[in-house]
């Protein structure tokens, strides 16, 4: 059979080991030259497929490319669009495969969450019917950890290391100056529909060495009353409290905390600006002093306190995606499976994206505790070898040694393409 050559691309928000995937479907693809060609990525995601921006990746050395592995963002640049359906947009389709079909690409490999799962399955199940079928294979990506099936998904673990370090040493800072000074501390983290990332703050409170951190889940319905009586509580009893809040908070009235009344490409609110809120509710119903911070950005770009676990567990992903594609496989994602937790121990799964796409995976309610405001010894239990193992990248002059690819552009051969 003839090589084909393959397409990437890189969807939705970065995190700070998407390019772990990267380099794992870029170098598996590199060791499977009987079947695979050269290897396309697209310029800004889904975009440059369809306005025929294609980047080829076989212009970067080695080395580059191995790079990757300890690079945060998204090298190729990334995108927030999502296809729509044939019916409301035949067009997009058309010229989606006539774009691979020019550049002879019988591989699609979409890196992303949920919405790209649904990209993937889209474009799986219309390229026959138009004509040209594409193998393609979804690679897992999200740091809210909302993909169904997957054990865990890649970008959370160290988004998870790093809010759990900086509940950690923020409540050491807050305690230090509770006496005159700041009583709590409210940290904002992303997290739209599921607590995920909120729930990795309470890592840093054990038994050895407990902290009083209060955790508002989007699963949890933000009740004022009791939450001031558990903040009071603890200032109380602590001198001081943390509080880890998630993007997506909702008060009884299912309405976001945070909704600015402002859409993304996907018609999702645009949150944040949560945590004022919060640290306003606490001036007004307790008078105590406060600080509050957003993680934003910084929670999934923070590449240099990666988990190690998230870095294997990104790599293996986008290596698997390869060699399902070449056995053959067509619309279906890799997965994470665990095998044990004490020890952990994890493999490669396999999923069909019918069963991926537009499902979200929400906290157990036997995750959070009974109070509402934290986790339980299960949630700790799944979490805690999810954060485990450094993975630091080469340092010179005192800075991160990131990788920037050259990003060559593949000489167009179609006419140009509005989206």
């Amino acid at each position: 059979m003839a090589a084909k050559n393959a397409f990437y691309a890189q969807s939705g928000g970065v995190t700070a080991v998407i390019n772990a995937s990267a380099a794992g479907v870029i170098e598996t693809a590199r060791q499977h030259r009987d079947r695979i060609g050269r290897i396309y990525a697209g310029r800004n995601g889904i975009i440059g497929a369809l306005t025929e921006d294609l980047i080829d990746t076989g212009k970067d050395p080695i080395a580059a490319i191995r790079a990757l592995r300890h690079t945060p963002s998204g090298a190729f640049g990334s995108c927030r669009y999502k296809l729509k359906s044939l019916d409301q947009n035949r067009r997009e389709y058309e010229r989606l495969i006539e774009v691979f079909r020019t550049h002879n690409i019988g591989y699609f490999f979409y890196n992303g969450g949920g919405d790209s799962a649904d990209t993937c399955l889209k474009v799986s199940k219309l390229a026959g019917t138009l004509g040209y079928p594409v193998q393609a294979i979804h690679v897992p990506k999200t740091v809210d950890n909302d993909l169904p099936i997957t054990d865990c998904c890649p970008g959370f673990g160290s988004v998870a290391k790093y809010i759990a370090v900086s509940a950690l040493e923020a409540s050491f800072d807050v305690a230090s100056m509770s006496k005159t000074s700041t009583k709590v501390f409210v940290l904002e983290v992303m997290g739209r529909h599921a607590g995920w990332i909120a729930a990795a703050g309470g890592l840093a409170s054990s038994k050895d060495r407990e902290i009083p951190i209060v955790i508002l889940f989007p699963e949890v319905a933000f009740d004022r009353e009791k939450f001031l009586a558990k903040v009071d509580g603890y200032v109380k009893q602590f001198g001081y409290c943390s509080v880890v809040v998630s993007e997506g908070v909702k008060g009884a009235d299912g309405k976001f905390l945070s909704d600015q009344g402002i859409r993304d490409a996907f018609g999702h609110a645009q949150l944040g600006g949560v945590a004022p809120v919060v640290a306003g509710i606490i001036r007004d119903g307790l008078g105590l002093k406060y600080h509050w911070g957003v993680a934003d950005y910084l929670q999934r770009a923070a590449r240099h306190i990666a988990s190690k676990t998230d870095v294997e567990q990104a790599y293996a992903m986008g290596k698997a995606a390869v060699e399902f594609a070449v056995k053959g496989h067509n619309s279906v994602m890799p997965t994470i499976v665990r095998v044990s937790s004490k020890p952990y121990r994890w493999k490669v799964g396999m999923a069909q994206l019918s069963k991926v796409a537009n499902v979200e995976k929400m906290m157990p309610k036997g995750f959070i505790s009974k109070d509402g405001f934290g986790i339980t010894e299960k949630c700790r239990e799944y979490l805690a070898p999810l954060i485990k193992g450094e993975d630091y990248p080469p340092y010179r002059d005192g800075l991160p040694q990131y990788v920037r690819l050259k990003n060559v552009a593949v000489p167009r051969k179609l006419e140009d393409f509005t989206i």
